[in-house]
């Protein structure tokens, strides 16, 4: 497994073999070894595991965990094509407002780590792209913020075409010019304590 650290601060990517016979493949996307390395720490323990089932030119985020309690996010790509982003969104960041991109396809599988309060946004390059997360916190709705993909100065590649199809809470999200004036995005030290709080022991 090798790995790549994101120009977002703390956040990883993580690139691992996969292994075919006639039968297809078998594939890890997650050891902890490789993790400590990478990271420094212990992968967080797991508060849930979901997966997004997305059509081609579908749109999620950007999204991020009010702060506390914050979630850390550890994202792979079992099927399909992605564009994986990362953007700061923590205030007080040596990184804060940068952005990094992370194209999943299963000829070189990937994962990317996201600290807790970086915001997370997903494009799905082809019709059944599968997005799996691991989670550090269980999801409450009223927890789950976001901001647009739009924002002005944040120039996401994401491109016209074919038009983007977005959630009608990701097309009403505020910028992240706005987000930052209503004191709503989260405060990078608070984020780095939650984040060792988290670890393994």
């Amino acid at each position: 497994m090798d790995f790549r650290r994101l120009k977002v601060a703390g956040a990883v990517e993580f690139r691992f073999p996969s292994f075919p016979d006639e039968r297809g493949s078998f594939t890890s996307a997650l050891m902890e070894s490789h993790f400590i390395e990478a990271v420094g720490r212990r992968p967080f323990p797991i508060g849930q595991v979901s997966y997004t089932r997305s059509r081609r030119g579908v749109v999620r985020g950007i999204h991020y965990t009010a702060t506390p309690p914050g979630c850390a996010k550890f994202v792979h790509c079992p099927a399909g094509r992605a564009l994986d982003m990362v953007v700061d969104l923590r205030v007080g960041s040596p990184t804060w407002g940068v952005w990094d991109t992370v194209e999943f396809d299963p000829e070189s599988p990937k994962a990317v780590y996201i600290p807790v309060g970086v915001g997370h946004a997903v494009l799905a390059l082809e019709d059944d792209t599968i997005i799996a997360y691991l989670l550090s916190t269980e999801y409450v709705a009223e927890n789950e913020l976001s901001v647009s993909v739009f924002s002005p100065g944040i120039d996401l590649p994401i491109p016209a075409e074919p038009a983007p199809l977005r959630s009608v809470r990701d097309r009403e999200a505020p910028s992240v010019d706005q987000a930052l004036a209503d004191g709503t995005l989260p405060e990078f030290t608070r984020c780095a304590a939650l984040e060792e709080a988290s670890a393994g022991p």
